[in-house]
């Protein structure tokens, strides 16, 4: 018997594939969600100020109501459908919708800002995750409060700085761990609701609702508190390409969903027996005393892993915007032969790290960061609705009414929660806000800049069939010169500068385009084409989803099959290499030119972007103005 995965144009996988799909979907794709109970009912506690058995089960209401509306039936069974080839998250969502093609600016606005504040979900999950796990010390041991911290950063900088080495080695450990980690909570869930069983009314939505509706302000803040509990579902869309809608699907109905209602039922039920100390966390409270200490050390691996997950993340929505021409070409090492997720961008990691180390220290505790982290996610979740409406009503056809009532329906859920969240925008959820308007800028700003640049630089050249009519009885060198370029109807512009200054034209002509297609892979079929323009002139077309590096020397390779083959020894790459200055009038602002400018020169060479060998490559300069 075979199924099939949800990605479109995979292979069949058995079921013994599937299920070590979703074995590793539990270690990639759960780690951010299953390490919520740490910290969701602590924070709703104690934003509520109400330890009653009615308000317990109330809080536990609107916990199960949240995880079955927004993850299990907005994520899981609805967004996971909206996907781009197989691919989700935010980028992939807007790629679907055509970034390169005539959007409303809205729609393009809506997707970098959701990609910002994805950022910022990868700066905080970390260092709430960790911070969590190592407070739970303080109930079996209260005098290592004061090194919680500091034993914090050590183990955040700790896992920083083993990302160049990349996970291959050790990844096939976190789904096993993931797996001892959901039982263990659900084991510890289901003895607390044995012991109180009446907190299985909380599966009423009226106890939610009556909580909300009785407690006045409190009742919103406890609700921002509660989101917290389905923080990682916009993760979890992300991350589908690695594995496919149908293995995070059977992970989270089989396993994942099951654990996390019991182990916030038990922590409940702590609650209304009267059992629970001051202040205390209920999740290390609901454990054993005797298990306390192992429970920690397994919270902190669980939190370590969803820390790599997240940090992995930012690595593959970072090559995502790059190929999408939202941030600057930078060198990212594969570090894994065979896994493709398996990579490592230096500037990323270290600016995360600056970022999560600063937020851990500025913020000092989980408590203080719940209000930092909610508030980014809840827009997140807002943002892909709006274009989850466009996706179902423009790609999929369907009405207006119809559209606007699923994708407005989980909007008004969204809204709720934005609106909790905000309530904490003084005491710490402008931080995430502010980085998320600063990376809006800088990738926007890096669009506008590349475009003019562009324009500008297509508009000094001339038509390709013009030029390729005057090539016949010009005096040419032996060789072949390849001229990377952005477009194939005009002439590259450092093919006229070369023949401006040097003089010459080499045997033979190519004009080598690589195109970034609006889905993650490029069947091998698809990916070169290529078209005898005349008089030793070729034009060829590289195309590369925005998952995909790309690969000169195999594009070349490939290029044989159509009987234009290439002796690596014999061919020159010319690449152009502009200066950018001010126009007058400028189509950027001076802040806007700064950072261009500061983007621009932080790129990475062409020649590592495109694997095009060092010492076969030619840079001719140009000062353009925009």
């Amino acid at each position: 018997m075979t199924v099939a995965t949800a990605v479109r144009g995979a292979p069949v996988a058995s079921t013994g594939r599937l299920g070590s799909l979703a074995l590793g979907a539990l270690g990639v794709v759960y780690g951010d969600i299953g390490t919520s109970p740490l910290y969701t009912f602590k924070t709703a506690l104690e934003w509520g100020g109400d330890a009653s058995p009615e308000a317990a089960l109330g809080m536990l209401s609107l916990i199960v109501w949240t995880l079955l509306i927004t993850t299990s039936l907005k994520y899981v069974a609805v967004v996971m459908r909206v996907d781009n080839d197989g691919e989700g998250g935010i980028l992939a969502l807007m790629s679907l919708l055509g970034i390169r093609r005539r959007q409303p600016i809205a729609v393009v606005a809506v997707g970098l800002f959701g990609a910002a504040l994805l950022y910022g979900d990868g700066a905080i999950t970390p260092a709430i995750s960790v911070l969590s796990a190592l407070e739970g010390l303080q109930l079996p041991f209260p005098q290592v409060g004061p090194y919680v911290l500091p034993g914090t950063i050590v183990i955040l900088v700790g896992l920083f700085a083993l990302q160049r080495q990349g996970t291959a080695s050790i990844g096939r450990l976190f789904g096993p761990v993931m797996v001892v980690w959901f039982v263990t909570i659900g084991l510890l869930g289901a003895g607390g609701v044995l012991g109180h069983p009446g907190v299985l009314a909380a599966l009423d939505p009226r106890y939610g609702v009556g909580y909300l509706t009785g407690h006045g302000f409190a009742g919103i803040l406890v609700l921002g508190a509660v989101f917290l509990c389905a923080t990682g579902a916009e993760a979890l869309y992300a991350d589908m390409g690695h594995f496919g809608a149908r293995p995070i699907r059977l992970a989270w109905y089989g396993l994942v969903l099951p654990t996390l209602l019991l182990c916030y039922a038990g922590q409940a039920a702590l609650i209304s027996s009267g059992s629970l100390p001051a202040g205390a966390n209920p999740f290390f409270v609901l454990c054993p005393a005797p298990l306390r200490l192992p429970l920690v050390a397994l919270a902190t691996l669980a939190t370590v892993i969803a820390s790599q997950a997240i940090i992995s993340g930012a690595f593959s929505m970072t090559r995502q915007a790059i190929q999408l021409g939202l941030l600057p070409r930078l060198h990212i090492v594969q570090t894994s032969a065979e896994g493709y997720g398996q990579i490592y961008i230096a500037p990323v990691n270290w600016l995360l790290m600056i970022v999560t180390l600063s937020l851990a220290l500025g913020f000092g505790s989980a408590d203080n960061l719940a209000a930092a982290f909610g508030i980014a996610v809840s827009l997140t979740m807002l943002l892909t609705s709006v274009l989850v409406f466009v996706a179902l009503h423009e790609r999929w056809g369907w009405g207006l009414a119809p559209s606007l009532a699923v994708a407005g329906g989980f909007a008004l859920v969204d809204l709720s929660f934005v609106a909790a969240n905000l309530t904490k925008l003084l005491e710490g959820g402008w931080a995430p806000l502010a980085m998320s308007a600063l990376l809006f800028f800088v990738m926007s700003t890096w669009r506008k800049g590349r475009r003019a640049l562009l324009e500008q630089i297509e508009r000094d050249t001339i038509p390709i069939g013009d030029f390729v009519a005057r090539l016949p009885g010009k005096p040419r060198i032996a060789g072949t010169a390849v001229y990377m370029t952005g477009r194939l109807d005009v002439v590259p512009v450092p093919l006229l500068h070369n023949l401006k200054h040097n003089k010459v034209l080499h045997a033979r002509l190519v004009l080598l385009h690589v195109a970034t297609e609006h889905v993650p892979r490029v069947a091998p079929g698809d990916r070169l084409t290529m078209q005898a323009l005349g008089a030793q002139c070729y034009a060829v077309v590289a195309r590369y989803g925005f998952m995909e590096q790309p690969d000169i020397p195999a594009v070349l390779a490939g290029c044989a099959a159509d009987g234009l083959g290439f002796d690596m020894a014999d061919t020159s790459f010319f690449l152009g290499q502009e200066t950018v200055m001010p126009a007058q009038p400028s189509r950027l602002n001076r802040a806007e030119h700064a950072v261009f400018g500061v983007l621009k020169g932080s790129a990475a060479m062409a020649t590592d972007f495109f694997q095009i060998p060092l010492n076969r490559v030619i840079e001719l300069g140009a000062q353009i103005a925009i």
